[in-house]
């Protein structure tokens, strides 16, 4: 069941682990999700790791939060500049608007979308941080992906012609899919690898040394570049795993590249 919260006296109810809800009519779902500790990063065994995966470090999770169910949509997208906000910036499609995630954002563009969205639900939302993102990924488990060491197209859009770590060979599809294909991770989270990058608040840092233990974004460093996070539709699997890094300048526009939301509870 999806909550749409549209007034103070309704928001104002509290939000249990697993709840999904909207603040606004045509915000974006999000879900419940519980504080915890998990390690991030990748050990040095596990199949295709770089160095930038390391040092794995345990990161807790000091309060529960809400993050986007699904990445934001075109729908979502179109909302806000149709609202006057978004800096009235239309990005092209290629495969179609509506239910498919919305590409060809900078992290800027991200920026002013959750802006908007905070104005216009009157709640503070933000980017998720690089530690949140993975956290909400793996959702509990250790694994290269949340349903196990290996990937197939039926679970995940990238390029599955080079297969990983025993995994089978599929199709490459060449293109985003509607955001709500595939089974949802166990936190209730659809597509956290593949389909489209998610931008992060976090400026770029090579690897883990000094990175925050608390899951806040890391904010300092060359901040000219912006964390991506999950992997794309053009991504082979071995990319798509939980603890794979990328980068990106912040003002540039892929078509591999959407965003997700996350706020406090």
């Amino acid at each position: 069941m999806v909550f749409v919260f549209l007034s103070p006296s309704v928001s104002a109810q509290p939000v249990k682990r697993g709840d999904v809800f909207k603040d606004c009519a045509k915000c974006p779902e999000m879900v419940a999700v519980p504080a915890g500790s998990f390690a991030m990063g990748s050990v040095t065994s596990e199949e295709g790791r770089i160095s930038d995966e390391g040092p794995q470090h345990a990161v807790t999770i000091p309060s529960a939060f809400a993050v986007g169910r699904f990445a934001v949509t075109f729908d979502e997208w179109d909302a806000c500049v149709a609202d006057g906000g978004c800096n009235g910036y239309k990005p092209t499609d290629f495969w179609g608007r509506g239910r498919q995630p919305v590409i060809n954002v900078s992290w800027d563009d991200a920026k002013a979308y959750v802006a908007w969205l905070s104005k216009k639900s009157g709640k503070a939302y933000r980017l998720l941080s690089e530690a949140e993102r993975e956290y909400v990924t793996r959702a509990g488990t250790t694994t290269p992906f949340w349903w196990g060491p290996s990937a197939s197209v039926t679970q995940v859009n990238g390029d599955a012609r080079t297969p990983y770590a025993g995994g089978p060979v599929g199709e490459y599809r060449q293109k985003t899919v509607p955001v709500d294909s595939f089974q949802p991770n166990p936190w209730g989270l659809y597509q956290v690898h593949g389909n489209v990058y998610d931008w992060v608040e976090d400026c770029w840092h090579n690897n883990y040394a000094g990175a925050p233990a608390d899951g806040s974004a890391w904010v300092s460093g060359d901040c000219s570049k912006r964390v991506l996070r999950g992997g794309s539709w053009g991504n082979v699997p071995r990319d798509l795993r939980a603890a794979v890094r990328f980068r990106d300048l912040a003002a540039d526009r892929l078509a591999g590249i959407g965003f997700r939301v996350a706020r406090g509870l």
